[in-house]
């Protein structure tokens, strides 16, 4: 994962709302949940709903899908353990700021 991609995931998570609905989404589980049951665990209009799971959708976090005639959302725990990793993968390595700043030099 890229600097570009996480920081676009963490904007979209750095909504309170958005933050919510991916919470409530992860409690659920792989089968995720319909749509309306998010609208009434969250006491949240269908429009604002709608827009916040489309950015959440969008930047790759949560996936959608049909089930009937009804809509679903699941996280991506793929993509969830991706955006984890890029923000700990170098953690606790180390940083020599004299080193870093003689190779910009």
């Amino acid at each position: 994962m890229n600097e570009k991609t996480a920081a676009g995931r963490l904007e979209a998570l750095g909504h309170q709302t958005r933050l919510s609905i991916y919470r409530l989404l992860v409690k659920a589980g792989d089968d995720g949940l319909i749509v309306g049951n998010i609208k009434k665990a969250l006491d949240m209009p269908a429009s604002t709903l709608s827009h916040h799971l489309a950015k959440l959708v969008r930047v790759g976090l949560v996936s959608q899908g049909r089930r009937g005639r009804e809509i679903y959302c699941s996280v991506d725990y793929d993509e969830m353990r991706a955006l984890i990793g890029f923000l700990t993968e170098e953690c606790c390595a180390g940083v020599n700021l004299e080193q870093d700043a003689q190779d910009a030099a």
